[in-house]
Formats: C-alpha cells, structure tokens, sequence
C-alpha cells in the first residue's frame, strides 16, 4: 500500500513540524539507537536520531549493506522478502526506536523489531507518520507500542 508523502517533504515547515513531533516524544526516553527502514525510514530517522543524540541504524533490503549483516524474513501478500542490518549496529544494552513511513501490514515493520530485539535490545516504539488502521498491521506487533500522527484510509 502507497501513500504519497511528497506534499509533507516539500514543505519545510510541515516537514519540521512532523520531525519535532517525534522529537518531543522521544527526547527524555533514553534512546540510543533509531532504525529506519528503507527506504522512506530513511528520510525521517536520520534527523530524529541528531535531535535526541542516539546513532542512525540503516534496516535495508537484501544484499544493499556491505560486510556482515544479520537479516529476518518476512510474508508478503504473495511471496517473502528479507530486511537486513549489520552485526553490531545495534547492542545488547540499546534502546531502540523502529521509524518508518507508514505502517499498512505490519510485515516490514514487525521484521525490523524482529531483527533488533534478536540481538537483544529493547524497542522503546514503533513510530510511523501514518497508519492504515483498517489492515491491522498493529495486530502483527502483538503488544509492542507504536505510535503514529495520522490515521488514512486505504
């Protein structure tokens, strides 16, 4: 499922805005480490993660990370795909942030908490811009927080 994000990206002030939203949330949360997942994660955690002081771990499709990388598989509607970081990118004692565009399935998402929390770190939250509520995608994450600033039709 597509959502176009374009009209958000090309006005600074709503971009801003939409950055210090998260921001306020997660300034005083102890987090030392936002994933993104690729590839619109990666417009909105890059500057979240200079805001509050953690590092930027890039959550990228297969065989795009060079050097060793630990992946997790995940079901499309028709078919499978995997997600990938490298090893050592994220610790044990990390508290992680998982940043993506969009939450619709659940699929990528639950995959990127997969891959982190397998190395033993903890998500603090999911944080999308919008969420399709209607395919449940929340449901795949069990009780793993997540939050979103806007609730779209699919």
């Amino acid at each position: 499922m597509f959502q176009d994000i374009t009209t958000l990206l090309l006005d600074p002030k709503a971009f801003r805005d939409t950055i210090d939203l998260f921001v306020e949330r997660y300034k005083d949360q102890g987090i030392t480490v936002v994933a993104g997942v690729e590839a619109r994660g990666f417009i909105f955690g890059p500057p979240i993660a200079l805001a509050i002081g953690a590092k930027f771990v890039p959550l990228r499709k297969p065989k795009k990370l060079p050097g060793e990388v630990i992946s997790e598989e995940y079901s499309l509607e028709y078919g499978t795909d995997k997600i990938e970081m490298h090893v050592g990118a994220v610790q044990a004692n990390d508290r992680a942030l998982v940043v993506d565009d969009l939450i619709a399935t659940g699929g990528t998402l639950c995959a990127a908490v997969k891959l982190i929390e397998r190395v033993g770190a903890k998500v603090v939250e999911c944080a999308c811009v919008i969420e399709l509520p209607e395919l449940k995608g929340r449901d795949k994450l069990g009780d793993r927080p997540v939050f979103v600033l806007v609730e779209a039709d699919a």
